[in-house]
């Protein structure tokens, strides 16, 4: 394996905007990304397979709830921390990137948030751990990009609930030892439940011969007649308003995220354009080379810029839903478009596993639609704008 030789771009000085903290914060998570993460990432994405011996190392760095209280296990930092943190785990690889955020956003956040106090006590320590991982359900097989078209419902059967359904797509499944699901109850209002790993009639099935996010663990959820305790029910927001509002944090993160896979190509793309002689010298001489590098670095700037400013809003509490939907759109777009033309400087070289740039194309081609796709978020960005919903 090549020494992980990555050197953050930072073109309009954006370090002299954050706080000594973040950046501490910041340098840590890319020391860890440079020593645990590069070394055995290419073969894991072509295996096929998460490498679970990192989870240890995410929960060190703070990667799990970061922004969640010390007095339940997290670091009590703020919005922006957790931006950096998500953007230098994805420079590392946006499946692990993917199971940090689902970790904080989708499982942390909404049982902090949702939960009663014994649920906070009972789960989000070891969550921060590492201990307990979970995973988040809410897509199903026929209801993405609508999910109050969810069937997924459970019972009150007196003492308990009965859960029945079924989730797709579920980043962490395979391995989660709790899923927070989102499914309605008798009269249709949709709320959150913690299912745990060994409950009888849940099961997790793993999807394979994915093209994308290949290191990291995707799968199910199955739920046949599961017998759901009363105090796992989340009891502090129903409606589809409460998954929404994770996603909420999800997406912030994703919006921070993308940009390392961005700087990530830009930085592969410029040193080998350094060193790659053709016609008798380096081929960053050439005007076209140079028209692409120059592209990359203006439009990672713009992300920067961004997302930065959106991590002002989320600490002041100002951020609205349309305002994130607007950067998660903006910069996973922006992070396949480096890619693809960062490959184009590598010609060849780009599509072997000796660089980064085919894995993080491969990756963006699912962050680009999980989450909220592309074409929904632009929707949002409509209906904010003009008032007129184009859709249900």
């Amino acid at each position: 394996m090549k020494p992980d030789l990555f050197q953050a771009p930072d073109y309009y000085n954006l370090d002299d905007l954050l706080t000594e903290e973040h950046k501490m914060v910041r340098d840590a998570a890319r020391e860890w990304v440079k020593r645990d993460v590069s070394p055995i990432i290419e073969e894991a994405a072509q295996d096929a397979k998460f490498p679970k011996s990192i989870i240890k190392g995410l929960a060190e760095i703070g990667a799990f709830g970061p922004y969640i209280p010390e007095e339940y296990g997290g670091a009590g930092l703020d919005q922006i921390a957790y931006g950096l943190i998500m953007q230098e785990i994805e420079r590392g690889d946006s499946g692990v990137r993917s199971t940090a955020s689902v970790q904080s956003s989708l499982v942390m956040y909404p049982i902090y948030k949702y939960g009663s106090e014994e649920q906070r006590k009972k789960f989000l320590p070891k969550l921060a751990s590492g201990e307990f991982m979970g995973c988040f359900g809410l897509t199903e097989p026929d209801h993405g990009s609508n999910p109050s078209g969810m069937v997924t419902n459970f019972k009150d059967k007196g003492d308990h609930y009965l859960l029945n359904g079924a989730k797709l797509w579920i980043s962490n499944s395979p391995f989660a030892d709790i899923a927070v699901v989102w499914a309605k109850n008798e009269d249709g209002r949709i709320h959150g439940l913690i299912v745990e790993r060994g409950m009888e009639g849940f099961s997790t099935p793993e999807t394979h011969n994915k093209w994308s996010l290949r290191a990291s663990a995707t799968g199910e959820l199955i739920f046949d007649n599961v017998k759901i305790p009363k105090e796992n029910l989340l009891p502090n927001k129903s409606g589809l308003g409460a998954p929404l509002g994770c996603l909420d944090s999800a997406r912030f993160g994703i919006a921070w995220g993308a940009i390392g896979a961005a700087m990530d190509c830009y930085d592969t793309a410029l040193r080998y354009s350094k060193e790659r002689v053709q016609f008798g010298k380096p081929i960053a001489s050439f005007q076209l080379q140079q028209k692409k590098l120059a592209e990359m670095i203006t439009e990672i700037t713009k992300a920067q810029l961004l997302a930065w400013r959106l991590g002002v809003l989320r600490n002041e509490g100002k951020a609205t839903s349309a305002q994130i939907s607007m950067a998660k759109r903006n910069n996973v777009d922006m992070a396949l478009k480096v890619a693809r033309e960062a490959r184009q400087v590598l010609g060849a070289m780009g599509i072997t596993g000796d660089y980064s740039i085919m894995r993080h194309m491969m990756n963006l081609e699912s962050v680009i639609t999980y989450e909220g796709t592309h074409d929904i978020h632009l929707l949002i960005t409509g209906m904010d704008i003009t008032g007129i919903p184009a859709f249900s």
